[in-house]
């Protein structure tokens, strides 16, 4: 006698809409599940029954069947019938995520005393340039067509041996491009073997950390300075030592008093980082002389120095050092544009070796065809094009924010005289702070940084303004509005 089948109602709405059926019966019968109107064990009518009750085809319950049978709301047993599951997907999905959450909880791996010390980068704000962004070329001034045309010669004659990677310290006809163009333009005075490509300024300066530090190692830093350089020295537990600068930069007769000796002095004598002092030639002496005597290490960054616009260049410190004591590093990415990520070190003689083995264990070196690019810009005369093509029109953009200030900011802001650099520092004269004032700018939809995010030290009266990366109509727009803002505030 066949086995009779258990009807079992089904609480389901009646009846199914015309043209989804299938859909229908899935849905309320997943639905009934979810909600507890069928419990977990409870055996569902056969097949058949089903498709008489609701008037649907025998093809579409079986196919409804399997899809919910597939996803683990229910289970057929050979012989006995369908049933719903015991334990539904969403209690073991909870299940699952309870313990993940358990187990992250009571397995968080233990931080390195590094790691704890790091801190995250400042972001560096993107999109159109606006009046007074600072730290930003002239990027709508790139020539974007020749860089493409070079890249794509690069591409169209590139070797097995360009495919296969290289030297650690970077590709060497670069390196040689690179010492020459030192030579002959900052004074610098190196070979090939001591320059290391890197991705930029502040790998350089991670570098350097990591070889020459120990967590208690006195730094010397400027005051006001560059802050990603006191997060990397922090990074590595070295201990900050600020050392105030004044018309002649890095005041060493304070750190001397003050601090007494350093490992390492990082210092920016080109164009100082904010101030925008230039070190002079007497204090560039007399800090190696007493870098010599005392032991310690220099590291120059020579950020900005290409743009000058007044006064004779003076040599990189590099370029005076007899004893080996000064690191030099550079960046391409603030004097072409910022994506290109590259840069140098220049290393003296007796630190090559170890900072060759730190690259090799690590980054190696950064993508071999851009340093194959850069190379072939360079050594094609791109590059000293370029350059001299933006030292006129930085100039130009400089002398067009001056003018404006001159003529509409008197009384509200004194912006001194610029010797190099993409940006100068303005001074307020009345009675509001630096925070205040960046306040009112951005009101206005301009962009000023206050020099106290550059300072241990408060410093209220002290404002940060790009000229590089607008163009002089933008420039005597934001003075205008900059005027405004300081006028009703």
């Amino acid at each position: 006698m066949p086995k009779q089948a258990t009807t079992l109602p089904l609480p389901l709405p009646q009846p199914p809409p015309p043209g989804r059926r299938f859909r229908w019966f899935y849905e309320e019968l997943r639905s009934a599940i979810l909600a507890g109107r069928l419990q977990p064990g409870a055996r569902l009518p056969a097949t058949r029954d089903l498709a008489r009750e609701y008037g649907l085809s025998r093809g579409t319950i079986v196919a409804a069947f399997d899809q919910l049978g597939s996803e683990g709301y229910v289970e057929g047993r050979t012989g006995s019938g369908t049933y719903v599951s015991q334990v539904l997907p969403e209690e073991l999905l909870q299940v699952s995520r309870v313990k993940a959450q358990g187990s992250a909880r009571r397995r968080r791996p233990a931080l390195s005393d590094y790691a704890r010390r790091l801190e995250p980068m400042p972001v560096i704000e993107r999109g159109p340039a606006r009046a007074f962004r600072a730290n930003l070329p002239a990027l709508d001034s790139f020539p974007t067509a020749l860089w493409a045309q070079v890249a794509a010669r690069r591409l169209r004659r590139v070797s097995w041996r360009l495919l296969a990677g290289g030297d650690p310290l970077g590709y060497m006809p670069l390196r040689q491009a690179v010492a020459e163009y030192l030579n002959t333009s900052r004074g610098v005075k190196c070979a090939p073997e001591q320059v290391i490509i890197v991705s930029g300024v502040q790998e350089a300066l991670d570098r350097t950390a990591h070889l020459l530090l120990n967590p208690g190692d006195p730094v010397w830093m400027e005051e006001p300075g560059y802050p990603r350089a006191a997060i990397v020295f922090r990074s590595v537990g070295a201990r900050i030592c600020a050392v105030p600068v004044n018309s002649e930069g890095l005041d060493l007769h304070f750190g001397k008093r003050r601090w007494r000796r350093a490992k390492l002095v990082y210092v920016t004598p080109a164009h100082q980082f904010p101030l925008g002092v230039t070190m002079s030639l007497r204090r560039r002496l007399e800090v190696l002389e007493w870098a010599r005597e005392s032991g310690a290490l220099i590291f120059e960054d020579d950020y900005d120095s290409e743009y000058r616009y007044s006064g004779r260049p003076i040599p990189a410190m590099q370029g005076l050092d007899r004893s080996g004591v000064v690191i030099f590093s550079g960046s391409f990415s603030d004097v072409l544009f910022p994506a290109l990520r590259l840069g140098y070190v220049v290393i003296p003689p007796d630190l090559v070796e170890a900072f060759a083995a730190a690259e090799s264990s690590s980054t190696h070196h950064p993508p071999l065809m851009d340093q194959a690019i850069l190379c072939d810009f360079i050594s094609e005369g791109h590059f000293a094009r370029h350059i001299r093509r933006m030292r006129e029109l930085y100039a130009e953009r400089l002398a067009g924010l001056l003018e404006a200030a001159h003529s509409r900011l008197g009384g509200l802001l004194e912006i001194p005289p610029v010797e190099a650099g993409l940006q100068t520092v303005g001074w307020l004269q009345g009675k509001l702070s630096a925070e205040q004032a960046t306040a009112a700018a951005a009101r206005h939809d301009v962009e000023v940084v206050p020099l106290s995010r550059y300072s241990r030290a408060p410093r209220s009266k002290g404002l940060l303004l790009g000229f590089a990366a607008m163009d002089v109509a933008e420039l005597r727009s934001g003075v205008e509005r900059l005027a405004h803002a300081l006028e009703e505030s």
